[in-house]
């Protein structure tokens, strides 16, 4: 009985703890982190906050690239036809 209440008390806590918006790459990090940390060294935990960390770290990477080549083929609002400053005033006196 024990073990079931410790097991839902970690549930609660991580369900609580999860960030949304922060969570970008973390979860498949650990995920993939945890079950590489078991198996290789029965270091789950430990695996699973590299893969969290790694997984951030890629994440933010692609999308900071995804940003520049985003940028890279938007053209800015000043590069277009006519002259830089805008329409000045036009004299159309005869």
């Amino acid at each position: 009985m024990r073990i079931v209440a410790k097991a839902a008390v970690v549930t609660a806590v991580t369900l609580l703890g999860v960030g949304a918006a922060e969570a970008k790459g973390c979860i498949k990090g650990a995920i993939i982190g945890g079950v590489a940390g078991h198996y290789l060294a029965d270091r789950g935990v430990i695996g699973a906050v590299a893969g969290c960390l790694g997984g951030r770290y890629i994440a933010n990477r692609r999308a900071k690239q995804r940003e520049l080549e985003y940028g890279a083929r938007v053209r800015s609002r000043d590069a277009g036809y006519g002259a830089p400053g805008g329409v000045g005033r036009r004299n159309y006196a005869y």
